[in-house]
């Protein structure tokens, strides 16, 4: 049976998924919320919000993504970073998937994924579980409710928790799947119930698509000044280091918090909700981000909760330090209704230092701005992936490697001619530790970044003095009204300077031997850039 709105020419059976039980399409919040209850799949917390836990899997499982290798993007894949699975693996896959779906009931949302229509997909999520449903509904963006009755997807997410892959037929890693089609337009998603795999599988997905058409696809946040969308800025960053957080600033009008495109009209967000991460998360410090955890339909995800008050616990990690709430964007009192921002005037490039050795802001030439892009250089946050359960310092090209399809050249070549062509302003901001390194520092206080961040948006550091880092070679400023001097400075803020000067000779030299890959790909200012 089938319940809800859909386009009678395309329901499931029109795409060859057939024998499925109850199919219901595009249910709006209270109904998904409804039968997610009546499934057991969580409890309702306090607001209405959805209460889940995700099981074993509380972060991406990286390794266990696949690109079907076929001859139409053998030549395209940046193969060294992504798991081919072959044609036949996948074709079993598939089939096997389908078989053990019928039966069950199903949960379809038709969605699209980006807010400028021009460079917009259409995506259909056929999920198992219904919270998925409501994650996805709130992750992507919702066309009018008229529009469903002539929707047809571009793409198609299968994504059914139940269903273990097997590793030999199915060409694949282990018993978790995320596999991308490109010729069939299709992504299977199996054993693994955290909810994030969806969203960033339409990341990767606009990540291969965007780039032939001249558009740069960004993990990252977006902001802009209030009544001036032309006054835009956009965060770089792995999850963890404040894309979230620093984007939902009071004072500007939010475009998005995770994934945008920088197109020739400007810049454009992927989505149409938010996935911040709720650990340690603050009512004063965050007011707003807070305020979502109590708000109707949100997904509560990996959380623990007091069984009788279902009152949070934002300090508590045992079941993940990568606790979550999804939320749609207007639930955010100063999001653009657009979601539209114009061509960045200020690049702000996150990194979390486990090392404690960057400065909290550095000024960024071009070629600067391409090498550390290209470097990625930040630490896994605790519970980000599993099997992470402190920072580790890592190399993510991009700000994220695990969603780049393509060599990190074709982001890197595109970002450089948008800053060129635009004259964007950019920034190194470090939100990891000062002090000392991990363990024996302490992490940098978001009151200070926050002021360095307005005054670097707002040009107050144009013509501030400026020292260029000996290890480094970028530009620090000396002085920032309302932040410690001494803050700017990172060695002075260690008791042991030559300690500091081993840490930071030791990073110069992971960043040095993290490029030589890609130096026969670069040219000589960004040769001339690199450090060490």
């Amino acid at each position: 049976m089938a319940f809800g709105r859909v386009n009678p020419q395309f329901r499931l059976e029109d795409q060859g998924i057939e024998g499925l039980g109850n199919v219901y399409y595009n249910l709006m919040e209270p109904a998904l919320i409804e039968a997610a209850l009546k499934r057991g799949e969580g409890n309702l917390g306090k607001g209405g919000a959805f209460l889940v836990t995700t099981g074993k899997f509380t972060g991406r499982s990286p390794k266990d993504k696949h690109i079907v290798k076929t001859d139409s993007v053998v030549d395209k894949i940046w193969w060294e970073n992504n798991a081919p699975q072959s044609p036949e693996g996948f074709e079993a896959l598939y089939a096997d998937m389908l078989e053990h779906m019928k039966g069950k009931d199903y949960f379809v949302q038709d969605l699209v994924g980006g807010a400028d229509p021009a460079n917009a997909i259409d995506v259909r999520v056929v999920s198992e579980l219904a919270w998925h449903n409501l994650f996805i509904r709130h992750m992507l963006r919702r066309p009018d409710r008229e529009d469903l009755d002539s929707f047809t997807a571009d793409w198609t997410i299968i994504n059914c928790p139940s269903f273990k892959a097997d590793p030999a037929k199915h060409n694949c890693r282990s018993e978790t799947v995320i596999s991308m089609n490109f010729d069939r337009k299709l992504i299977l998603i199996a054993n693994t119930e955290y909810a994030g795999e969806n969203k960033k599988s339409v990341f990767t997905l606009l990540n291969y698509l965007l780039p032939e058409k001249g558009i740069m696809p960004m993990h990252c946040s977006a902001n802009h000044a209030k009544g001036n969308p032309v006054d835009t800025a956009v965060f770089f960053g792995l999850s963890g280091t404040g894309k979230t957080t620093l984007s939902a600033d009071p004072e500007r009008v939010l475009i998005g918090d995770d994934e945008h495109g920088w197109s020739d009209r400007g810049t454009f967000n992927f989505e149409g909700g938010c996935y911040a991460k709720t650990i340690n998360l603050s009512r004063e410090a965050e007011p707003e981000i807070y305020a979502t955890t109590e708000m109707f339909a949100t997904v509560i995800e990996n959380m623990v909760y007091d069984p009788e008050t279902f009152d949070l616990d934002f300090d508590d990690d045992s079941l993940t330090a990568n606790m979550r709430c999804a939320y749609p964007l207007n639930y955010i009192s100063n999001a653009s209704t657009t979601a539209l921002g114009g061509h960045p005037k200020n690049i702000i490039m996150l990194t979390c230092d486990a090392f404690g050795v960057l400065p909290p802001i550095a000024r960024l030439t071009p070629a600067q701005a391409m090498y550390h892009f290209l470097s990625g250089f930040t630490a896994k946050v605790a519970g980000t992936e599993r099997g992470v359960t402190e920072p580790q310092p890592t190399f993510s090209t991009c700000f994220g490697a695990p969603f780049m399809p393509r060599r990190p050249e074709v982001y890197g070549n595109l970002l450089r001619e948008k800053i060129a062509k635009h004259g964007a302003t950019c920034w190194l901001v470090n939100t990891g530790w000062t002090g000392g390194a991990y363990g024996t520092g302490s992490r940098m206080p978001i009151k200070a970044t926050r002021a360095l961040l307005s005054a670097a948006l707002s040009g107050k550091l144009a013509d501030v003095e400026y020292r260029k880092d000996a290890s480094f070679g970028f530009e620090v400023p000396v002085h920032v009204e309302g932040v410690p001097d001494m803050l700017l400075d990172p060695r002075k803020t260690w008791d042991d300077k030559a300690a500091y000067d081993a840490q930071a000779a030791k990073l110069v030299g992971m960043f040095a031997d993290n490029f030589a890959q890609y130096v026969p790909y670069i040219d000589d200012d960004v040769k001339a850039a690199a450090i060490g």
